[in-house]
């Protein structure tokens, strides 16, 4: 999209924080002479090294090839050719030196760097946001960046993460001016306009909540892409429902239940109805069951489902109870307890290490859960053996890494066979991993102690050799060396972040593997959001809760939806599966969604190699059936001929069957 300059007025919270940080650049100009001045007197010996060990001025006939880094010449250069070269080498140098001796300090970086990421996010939200000229009122761009890749899109899972961050900085305070309470309300009402927005995954009640992206005009994208994503949904009713329970605390009810009940329950309603759906991952690239979706799907039911309470809407609250249940039932389905991570999809065919369980429990984050393994907790010995597994996948892919002790923090990407512009760490990735440090660290502040599980241990072990298996309160040494060393672990990924950011605070959505060049997408608004959120817990901010405490889940898993009449159906299956590789089930009735591969029902692994759900099916219905293997997008069949059973009058039935 062509940029306007005449249409990209900068809205006053936008212009307030980019000011904040020029000013402070401005009143320190005539020092930051001085010591270029210096810099330059200081490390002129390397200037003088560089020009005639690298750039050989001396006239010859033969040829020769020099190689500069990128640039290749044929001959020996004469003094005219050589200047670009000398001035070239000459700003290499100076670049050198002055990261040498002008690093921030890492909490003066983050004081300049956390305005900065602000007016990113600011200029990206339509309509006053300096570089979102064409996006309505309230509608997040992914990207400025019109071309490798275009982003300027709006995605419902970026938009709602990002207003998420927004809401919590209104409201502990960090943020309060109208400019921010104004754009809350936009983005509200836009997600109004947005929901009815006939799509190609439908319209608002035939599947059309689960697409992922929109033209920043609010028209549909309909060009081919990985749809639906059924994360955009949950992620945008818990950012309502937190901004609609602070609205609440004001006594705004009525405003409440007619601007934000609507679409809040359209988003439960749509969740609880295709929570166990298969779907496109947050990466937008393996369609199967996701451990983030699942995960974001539990927690907006278990709020929904309080929210609805608070304001008197009952009716909808068994149904949302019973499926977050069963949401965050099969979401235990996901670890693995060999390699001791969660597996980020049940299909894909990749390692299942990724980013994807990481920043699902950041955003499930509640201190008041404690260390608690079912919902991931950031401090849950699950929580941090995946952080391991998944951070150690890095370590020796880039090499950026090279050479840097496994105690130390390293930059980190989506997956590790990621392809996507050469599979490259992404920021948001690498904050992430920082964000659930600090958040774990809320929680042993709160609850008073550290307690290393044999799940755990390797983790700690890592950071401090000498950790074992023990609960360590708060007023012991090991404690506070273990903490201390988490701290240091933490802050160690916010120092690569600094280390491969521009002097200029731009983050883009990737850094080079090789270098740390910035590449793909410039000023990603999700990238200055998990800016945002990770300075937020090492600053110690502790959310509200939201409800998981009071979850009961059941003895099986069972599959949505439930509000309908019928009896449970418990389909076991034994299946030996190669990796990558998942069970699902489909049928000839709508409970078992007509035989339909790309929704059919994923099974529980838990019990390996018996995959089991559970499905409600109407009473006295003869019905077919068959397993199916999905890996990536490769799908199996049961040999013929189909499977079939009736269902009881009442009670319930368990079929106990073989892969064939």
């Amino acid at each position: 999209m062509p940029r306007n300059n005449k249409a990209h007025i900068a809205s006053s919270a936008d212009r307030t924080y980019i000011t904040t940080a020029r000013t402070r650049d401005s009143s320190s100009r005539i020092l930051r002479f001085l010591a270029v001045c210096i810099l330059l007197l200081s490390c002129w010996p390397l200037f003088w090294k560089t020009i005639w060990v690298h750039v050989p001025l001396q006239m010859s006939t033969y040829k020769r090839e020099l190689n500069l880094g990128s640039i290749f010449i044929d001959r020996v250069p004469t003094f005219p050719d050589s200047l670009p070269i000398m001035r070239s080498v000459l700003l290499t140098a100076l670049a050198f030196c002055a990261t040498a001796f002008g690093q921030l300090s890492l909490d003066d970086y983050i004081s300049r760097q956390l305005p900065i990421s602000k007016a990113g996010i600011l200029a990206n939200i339509g309509p006053l946001g300096s570089k979102s000229h064409g996006a309505k009122a309230g509608i997040v761009i992914a990207s400025p960046s019109t071309h490798d890749p275009d982003y300027v899109y709006t995605w419902t899972r970026d938009a709602s993460l990002v207003f998420k961050a927004l809401t919590e900085q209104y409201i502990r305070g960090d943020d309060t001016s109208p400019a921010l309470r104004t754009l809350l309300d936009q983005f509200v009402q836009s997600q109004t306009e947005l929901q009815k927005v006939s799509n190609p995954s439908g319209t608002i009640t035939t599947g059309g909540l689960g697409e992922p992206k929109f033209n920043i005009d609010m028209s549909p994208y309909t060009g081919a892409w990985g749809r639906p994503q059924r994360d955009g949904p949950p992620l945008r009713a818990t950012a309502i429902i937190m901004y609609g329970n602070w609205l609440l605390d004001q006594q705004n009810t009525t405003y409440v239940k007619q601007k934000l009940w609507p679409v809040i329950k359209l988003d439960l309603d749509y969740t609880a109805q295709t929570w166990n759906n298969t779907g496109f991952d947050l990466w937008e690239e393996v369609s199967s069951s996701s451990y983030f979706t699942t995960a974001v799907q539990a927690r907006a039911l278990v709020e929904g489902a309080i929210f609805a309470e608070r304001i008197g809407e009952t009716a909808v609250v068994a149904n949302y109870k019973t499926q977050a249940a069963n949401a965050l039932c099969f979401a235990q389905s996901y670890w693995n307890p060999n390699g001791r991570y969660i597996t980020a999809n049940t299909g894909g065919g990749r390692s299942g290490k990724d980013a994807n369980p990481g920043i699902a429990s950041n955003h499930n984050f509640d201190p008041s859960l404690g260390c608690d393994a079912v919902t991931l907790q950031p401090c849950s010995d699950k929580a941090l053996a995946n952080l391991k597994a998944y951070v150690d996948a890095f370590r020796s892919i880039y090499p950026i890494n090279n050479g840097i002790p496994s105690s130390q923090a390293v930059a980190t990407g989506r997956y590790p066979e990621d392809v996507y512009y050469g599979g490259q760490p992404w920021y948001l990735t690498t904050l992430g991993v920082a964000e659930q440090l600090y958040n774990a660290l809320i929680t042993w502040k709160k609850q008073g102690f550290v307690e290393i599980t044999s799940i755990s241990l390797p983790f700690f072990q890592q950071i401090v050799p000498s950790a074992a298996v023990g609960k360590y309160e708060s007023t012991t040494s090991t404690y506070t060396t273990l903490t201390n060393a988490v701290k240091t672990y933490a802050d160690g990924f916010i120092n690569v972040v600094q280390k491969y950011t521009p002097s200029n605070g731009a983050l883009a959505e990737q850094y080079h593997r090789n270098n740390g060049a910035q590449l793909s997408a410039k000023d990603l608004t999700w990238s200055y959001a998990a800016f945002v959120t990770a300075i937020a817990a090492r600053n110690g901010f502790e959310p509200h809760t939201w409800g998981a405490a009071d979850v009961q889940l059941p003895s099986v898993c069972s599959t949505g939806p439930g509000s309908g009449p019928g009896v449970p159906v418990t389909f076991n299956v034994q299946a030996n599966t190669v990796w990558g590789e998942s069970i699902y089930l489909t049928g000839s009735i709508d409970a078992l969604r007509t035989w339909s591969p790309s929704n059919a029902i994923a099974l529980s692994s838990a019990n390996y190699p018996t995959w089991t759900v559970t499905v409600n099916i109407p009473p006295n219905t003869l019905f077919e059936y068959k397993f199916i293997r999905k890996n990536g997008d490769s799908v199996t069949w049961e040999s013929d001929p189909n499977r079939s059973r009736t269902s009881p009058a009442s009670g319930g039935l368990t079929i106990n069957d073989g892969w064939r």
